[in-house]
């Protein structure tokens, strides 16, 4: 039963996301002709410093929500109503933390600061939609699917609008918001119907919250330095087309991500149940999880090598070439980027996130360095050089180095046994039969 209910979620995640990824590759092809290069790129520099305080406004709940809600259902209104109600005070303070950010660092270019201001206010609505880990919490991503659907439609019709009728930058940066406003809102309405606790805020379940959650806010703050550190400083050290060109390549090595999301997201309450109820069935189900994950990235990361530069062409057009080579190197830290992913589900379930903060702030420490010494030499191949290194070090390396989770590595090199994936796969079709 619980193997079928993982397979109907994780099904309903892909089903509805790859019908959403199609409409995306669409859109985000025709935005990238239309704004060129250079205005691209800024758009992308203004998503990565949103991204750098990203953490701050989740305030590490992101990363727990799920783990809390299964451990204690009957507190799932207070646990929610609270992460909300922070999260939502915090992107407020944040988007404030963003504009004047752009105003010292970018001094004297307006449009980029308009930029920045105006792409911040997606924050208010991400925090909004900390109510999705809820659904992800009882196995009921369907609703979340459909929702995330809908908006996504509206939003791209949206864009296709601005498109036609030759909107300035400023437009398009404004837009992504209005997804998660969208999918927020619904999903309240639905959260209403579906739950019998209303949302609440409550210090005592806050205070226990930020006791967990406290690692995950510098740790994820770390991880959003070493993923966005790049187009920043692309932008910095070259120009606004430099960040294009790379944000381009980075959007194509993501282009089946929303695969390995579902799938991650929806094998993660299991594992949480498995760890308190089976010691075994929980070892074997990160194991299996681990062969699934591994194994789909590398041949998606083989597949996008062999033909990046059909890829390219395609989705942005030969202005966009430059893009070709950084992308036959990036696309292959996708596979350690997802295994940190199934990593940290490991720490939190063994009560080791404390961990997380040092492997992240030697991956941050890592990645400015690299991208320091490569950009120069080797423009935006030298910050794909500089990412796939990080994710390799951070997610694989460092844990053979450190003691206490050495044991997730010994599940991580068990899942490379191709029978792992087999048996686990036959196991599940087993169940859902």
């Amino acid at each position: 039963m619980e193997a079928n209910k993982i397979i109907k979620n994780a099904g309903w995640l892909i089903g509805a996301k790859i019908i959403q990824s199609v409409i995306s590759l669409v859109v985000s092809m025709l935005t990238a002709r239309f704004l060129g290069p250079s205005n691209f790129g800024l758009i992308n520099y203004a998503a990565s410093i949103v991204a750098f305080v990203a953490p701050i406004m989740y305030l590490g709940f992101n990363g727990i929500l799920v783990k809390e809600i299964v451990a204690a259902p009957e507190k799932e209104g207070e646990i929610l109503g609270t992460s909300i109600t922070l999260s939502f005070i915090s992107g407020i303070i944040c988007i404030a933390g963003v504009i004047s950010f752009a105003c010292i660092v970018n001094a004297g270019e307006t449009v980029t600061i308009v930029v920045c201001a105006l792409y911040s206010i997606l924050l208010i609505f991400q925090s909004l939609e900390l109510i999705s880990y809820w659904f992800q919490a009882k196995l009921l991503s369907k609703y979340y699917s459909i929702v995330s659907f809908v908006a996504y439609s509206i939003v791209a019709v949206y864009k296709v609008f601005l498109l036609v009728t030759q909107k300035s930058v400023y437009w398009f940066a404004i837009s992504n918001a209005l997804d998660y406003m969208l999918i927020s809102a619904m999903l309240f309405v639905i959260y209403k119907k579906k739950s019998g606790y209303k949302l609440k805020f409550s210090k005592e379940v806050a205070k226990a919250m930020f006791a967990e959650s406290k690692y995950y806010i510098l740790s994820d703050m770390m991880v959003a330095i070493f993923a966005q550190t790049d187009k920043i400083m692309l932008k910095l050290m070259i120009d606004d087309s430099a960040t294009g060109f790379y944000s381009a390549a980075v959007a194509c090595s993501s282009i089946t991500m929303f695969i390995f999301t579902a799938i991650i997201d929806s094998m993660r309450p299991s594992v949480f149940e498995n760890k308190a109820s089976d010691e075994n069935k929980y070892k074997q189900s990160v194991t299996v999880l681990y062969s699934i994950i591994i194994y789909l990235s590398l041949i998606q990361s083989v597949f996008i090598t062999v033909f990046s530069g059909v890829i390219i062409r395609i989705l942005y057009g030969d202005g966009y070439a430059s893009s070709i080579p950084a992308l036959r190197i990036v696309v292959w830290y996708t596979t350690f980027s997802y295994i940190g992913g199934i990593r940290n589900i490991w720490l939190l379930a063994e009560k080791k996130q404390k961990y997380m903060l040092f492997i992240n702030i030697f991956g941050a420490l890592l990645n400015v360095v690299l991208n320091f010494v490569l950009i120069p030499v080797l423009q935006i191949n030298g910050a794909a050089i500089a990412s796939l290194a990080t994710q390799f070090f951070a997610n694989v390396i460092l844990g053979f180095i450190i003691k206490p989770i050495r044991d997730n590595n010994k599940l991580m090199i068990k899942a490379l046994n191709p029978m792992i994936l087999i048996n686990g796969m036959r196991s599940f079709k087993k169940n859902n039969s």
